[in-house]
Formats: C-alpha cells, structure tokens, sequence
C-alpha cells in the first residue's frame, strides 16, 4: 500500500484526536481518549498547566479536572503507572503493565549495570523496612511518603549521597513491581495504598506471555501512531519493552492485521519499513480535502503526538527540544513551549506563562515556522487556541 506523506500526517493527527470534532468534554470523553492515546504522561511542571491535564484539553477543549480525577481514584478505571514515563494508563490495559510489573518483581531491571546491582542489593537489605511500609499501608492507608517513617537499614545512595529519599525510593520501587499504586493526590504529594485495595473487582488479570504481550501493545502503540515504524512503535506507549517486535510485526502482516506501507510523493521516499494498522486503513481514503476536518491547537511539551521527537522531526521537519534546563540567556524559544498543530502542520510555538493569582495567561512570544501560513484566518484560529 503506497500513501502520501500528507495523508500519514492526516492519519497521524487524527488517531490522536486532534482533528475532526472535538471529544465530548465528559468522562466518556475522557475514556474514549484513554482508549485512543493508551497512556498520557505525568509532569507536576505547572508553568502553564500539568501535562495530564494540557493533553485531554487539546482534544476535549474545556473540560472538568474533577471528572479526569474521578476516573482515577474513585471509578479507577485509570491509574498511573509507566509506561513511555510516568503516566495514566487503562486499567482495561492492566494485563499489558502487569506484565512490567512482573518483570519488575522477578529481576528488578538488573541489567548487569552498577546502579541495578547496587538497587538490588539495596532492596533485598532493606527487606524489614520494606514489610514496615507495606504494614502501614494495610493498617492505616492510603498514605503520604511524609506520614511513612524512615527505617532503613541501609540509606539509599552511595558516596554519603542520600537527600531523604530512603522512603521515596523504596515506595517507587514498591510501585514498579505492583505492590502499590497511587489511590490519590494531595497536590503533588501521592497518597499510596496497596495494590489488591485499589484494582476494582472487573480488572481484567491473565498473565501474558511475551509473544501475546508484544501483540497487544504493539498493535495499541500503532493505533495511537497512525503510522509508524518498528522503532518508532518501540519508542511509544509501552516504550522498549516489546520483546521479539520484528517476529511479532512479521506475523502481523502475515495475518494481515497491521500492512506495511510505503510513504512517498514526488520521488521522494520516506526511509524506512512503515505499518497502519488494517483498522485504520479504510480512514486513509476519507482523509482528502472534503473529508479532513482540521483544528488549531496547542500541545503539551509532553503531548503523544510529538514525544518522539525524531518522529515529529521527520513527519513535520519541526524540531523541538524541551528548555526547562537551558539557562535563561541561552534558550532559544522558553521556558515551556508549546508547539501549534494547524490542520496536519505544526507551524510554530508560543511561551506562555500562568499568572494564577489574576489568572491570566502571559503569552512572551509566538514563532512562526518559516512555511507557517500568513493569512488572517490562521492568525485567528492560533489565537482561539
């Protein structure tokens, strides 16, 4: 199958819900994103606002925070957990993350470097502390790190460097292998519980092999993509743990679940192996002038479409990097900015900053891209976003 790069652009957009409608700005809504996205990152940076809440607001538009929150802690039919960082996920997916989990438990990541070994030996000396947090949990949880004392036998870090972090390390590790999850937020402070209090009674819980669990999350890492490669695949939702990809997308194709494609216009060929997935194919041919609905919005730093930022560079010849930890003097667009999408391009980036007290958001500049459109029409829908 041969497709333009305007159409997997389009293909891309779309499976992100950021064209076409906006999601209806409800816990369906919200759902129906979750199912689309797979997971959306964490960030406490709140410069204009929290990731996980700047992701939902390009594809719902106004929304209420507390539907977002109820999902998570009283349905729970989200919670947070890594996945490409740390993120919320389904807990319908709670199969695909067990699986890391698992992994966690069985080998806690020893991966023959300095710093996995010292973690394994330090989790495996501090085994009373440990059983202490995890007694604490059961009797008086949900918890705070601050509400949990330090008994370590052994302080995390080596070389005197240590911080405080004996009980935030040791609840991080706890979360990894899927001991505990997070039941709520007290601003950025976690409240912990443990695991078999927190899952609802529905959570699907059959253990997948490592063919079965590279099927699933592969195929929802493409769905999300649009279009992608292998390594593009590997790099979304469940990012680097897709073990035996190439035999698994071998036999994908062969069963004529997913199809390869070749993305080229005008003599020119995107590099690489390219895959949709067949689901979608159908939405390839409806994404021409009379059935492509574009919107203008603005992105989270963190947003999925662009947090491969080799991707966003080849798919758009747009390329961001993240300022944070750039010295002021030395940056070249700000603190945090954030990307314009107009239709199927990325045409610039705005630095905003949110003065809660007057509630205002300050916009400090707004770059346009060499090839952004000029009219006054594009102007306005930038600012609408």
């Amino acid at each position: 199958m041969k497709i333009t790069p305007t159409q997997a652009r389009r293909l891309a957009v779309t499976r992100q819900r950021l064209a076409g409608p906006p999601l209806p700005p409800t816990r369906d809504g919200l759902m129906e994103m979750f199912r689309d996205l797979g997971c959306v990152q964490i960030d406490p940076i709140r410069a204009v606002e929290r990731t996980q809440y700047l992701v939902p607001f390009s594809r719902l538009g106004r929304y209420d925070v507390a539907d977002l929150h109820a999902l998570l802690y009283t349905d729970r039919q989200l919670f947070e957990y890594w996945a490409h960082a740390a993120s919320i996920v389904l807990t319908e997916d709670y199969p695909i993350h067990e699986s890391y989990m698992r992994y966690n438990r069985q080998d806690l990541r020893i991966d023959g470097s300095s710093w996995a070994r010292w973690a394994k030996t330090w989790y495996a000396e501090n085994e009373p502390f440990r059983q202490y947090v995890l007694d604490e949990l059961r009797e008086r949880g949900p918890l705070t790190s601050a509400q949990l004392e330090d008994r370590s036998v052994t302080p995390w870090g080596r070389d005197g460097w240590n911080n405080g972090r004996n009980v935030s390390r040791l609840l991080d590790m706890l979360w990894s292998r899927g001991e505990i999850m997070v039941a709520g937020r007290k601003g950025l402070q976690k409240q912990w519980t443990l695991t078999e209090r927190h899952l609802p009674d529905w959570t699907p819980r059959e253990e997948l092999s490592r063919q079965e669990l590279t099927r699933r999350a592969a195929q929802k890492s493409l769905r999300a993509l649009g279009v992608g490669t292998a390594k593009q695949i590997t790099a979304h939702f469940t990012r680097d743990r897709y073990p035996k990809l190439a035999a698994v997308l071998a036999q994908l194709a062969a069963d004529e679940v997913i199809i390869p494609v070749e993305i080229a216009e005008g003599g020119v060929r995107w590099p690489g192996e390219w895959y949709i997935h067949a689901e979608d194919a159908p939405l390839v041919g409806q994404l021409d002038n009379s059935g492509w609905q574009p919107r203008t919005v603005l992105l989270s730093p963190f947003d999925n479409l662009i947090c491969d930022r080799a991707r966003t560079e080849l798919m758009w010849d747009f390329h961001f990097r993240i300022e944070i930890y750039v010295p002021k003097a030395k940056r070249q667009y700000g603190y945090y900015v954030l990307p314009i999408l107009h239709g199927d391009r990325l045409i610039g980036r705005i630095d905003p900053k949110m003065d809660r007290k007057s509630g205002t958001l300050h916009v400090n500049a707004v770059y346009a891209e060499p090839d952004a459109p000029q009219d006054s029409a594009t102007a306005r829908a930038v600012a609408a976003a």
